[in-house]
């Protein structure tokens, strides 16, 4: 019995040990090698991943300027009041098509790799988007957004390979770089749209009506992206693959003691943290991306709300700003997001932890929503120094709890199903993010019906119906709905 137990421990120390095997031949094992040799700032890498997200969400929200011309110039809509409601499908079809797929894509990146599947969504990126530019008709706008949707896989790979390409002291920093760049191109992409939509229009006397550009009057904003993607498209080709492929080349990497020890510790957390729940039954993984989309739902919403109501006039309740005002505003505040998000969030997050992060965002964030219908009635510069201050803290708490919600995410799987993982949380944001901007839309035309209301009147009800979706977030945040893998 003695000599059956020290033969089983041996066996065990010795497929221990093979967890600290290197495969040659593994990309993966590859860049465990180069973590383990880094030092200093992983500066290189978090430019990589801030300039593919970046390119990814540009095309987004591009339109957005743009979309209820374009609708008018197709002529799909009988009369000016139905303009809106085509405006929704298009709007909503890139949605629809990331939600069809995005699990599908997260499969594919955890059997085939991150690189060849972020290749593919950059690729398909830069084609759809030109296309799009190119409609000349409304079924062609809405097909090709549908297909950019569809083919867009990079976020939910990318928060998987942000997470394996970094040391773990710089994990956040590198989620935070994922959530940055995506709220800069979600600022950046509607001021490319505004300022290069309708050149023959704008400069009339450098761009000809009966140009290429005066008849495809929405080109050049998709093709600006889509130039920028196929930058992005060539920088992708010397990515790093972090998936281990093991096909049985093994060079031992240590045979030590200590290497014993730490196999022994990582095979103890992987024991802890691989149950043999499937991934809809990981409820530290499902509460987070519930939360996850409530947020999203309420992010999307107030991104549509916020441009509608600074732009309605002031007998609305609004600001009667133009679309260069707005502009100015989201770029203000993309300024403070890139510093924030660099520099401080991953200090905060350290300090804190992600739960924390998320939470006390979402409760800051619902005084200032609330203020929102007061800065209306100030003016001059006193409005603009408020208002741009409101929008720099809104959005950069609304980018924080997205990237601690990122980590709690990614924390809660190994690697071997980060992809699915995030391939669930794409599917079920993207359906928020489809609703979102519906409800954002139907909530201003119904406030500018009930200005004389006695209770919340016009656009105090906008915003206290984003507050109560804010509190639900918040309140989620709390146990028992979100756990951590500690408490499984």
């Amino acid at each position: 019995m003695a000599e059956d137990h020290d033969h089983d421990d041996h066996q065990l120390k010795e497929r221990l040990l093979k967890k600290e095997e290197y495969y040659p031949n593994c990309p993966g094992c590859k860049v465990e090698q180069y973590k383990d040799l880094q030092r200093g700032y992983p500066v290189r890498d978090l430019f990589r991943i801030w300039i593919i997200v970046v390119a990814s969400a540009l095309p987004i929200q591009s339109l957005y300027p743009y979309l209820y011309f374009m609708i008018r110039d197709l002529k799909i809509a009988e009369q000016e009041a139905d303009i809106g409601y085509y405006a929704g499908f298009v709007g909503a079809a890139y949605m629809l098509g990331r939600a069809l797929m995005s699990i599908i894509w997260g499969i594919m990146a955890d059997r085939y790799g991150r690189k060849p599947i972020l290749i593919i969504g950059t690729a398909a990126m830069l084609i759809f988007n030109i296309l799009f530019g190119l409609s000349s008709n409304f079924w062609m706008a809405v097909i090709t957004r549908f297909l950019l949707g569809c083919f867009n896989s990079i976020l939910g790979t990318i928060k998987a390979y942000a997470t394996e390409l970094f040391r773990e002291e710089h994990q956040a920093l590198g989620l935070s770089t994922v959530s940055q760049a995506w709220g800069i191109g979600m600022i950046i992409g509607p001021s490319v749209g505004g300022f290069l939509a309708q050149p023959a229009e704008k400069y009339p006397h450098l761009i000809s009506k009966n140009s290429f550009l005066g008849r495809f009057p929405y080109f050049l904003p998709c093709f600006c992206t889509s130039l920028f993607a196929l930058g992005v498209l060539i920088l992708s080709l010397w990515l790093p693959e972090t998936l281990h492929k093991h096909d049985g080349n093994i060079e031992n990497n240590s045979d030590s003691f200590e290497a014993l020890e730490k196999a022994v510790e990582k095979q103890e957390t992987k024991t802890e943290k691989n149950s043999k729940l499937s991934l809809l039954k990981n409820w530290p993984l499902m509460s987070s991306i519930i939360i996850y989309c409530i947020f999203s739902l309420h992010d999307t919403a107030y991104s549509e709300i916020f441009s509608l109501w600074a732009e309605s006039p002031r007998k609305l309740g609004g600001l009667s700003y133009t679309t260069e005002d707005v502009g100015e505003v989201l770029a203000i505040s993309g300024f403070g997001l890139l510093f924030f998000q660099t520099f401080l969030y991953p200090y905060v997050e350290k300090l804190i932890g992600p739960v924390l992060v998320a939470r006390i965002g979402g409760l800051i964030s619902i005084p200032i929503l609330a203020s929102y219908p007061f800065i209306a009635a100030l003016s001059g510069v006193t409005l603009w120094f408020l208002l741009n201050f409101a929008s720099l803290l809104k959005n950069t708490l609304s980018l924080s709890i997205v990237t601690a919600l990122f980590i709690m995410q990614n924390t809660a799987v190994e690697q071997e199903h980060r992809g699915a993982a995030n391939g669930i949380a794409m599917t079920g944001v993207s359906l928020a993010n489809a609703v979102g901007p519906a409800i954002g839309g139907t909530l201003i035309s119904w406030a500018g019906n009930r200005r004389g209301a006695s209770i919340l009147p016009g656009a105090q009800m906008v915003f206290f119906i984003l507050n109560v979706i804010e509190v639900i977030g918040v309140l989620m945040t709390f146990k028992p709905f979100l756990t951590s893998p500690k408490d499984r």
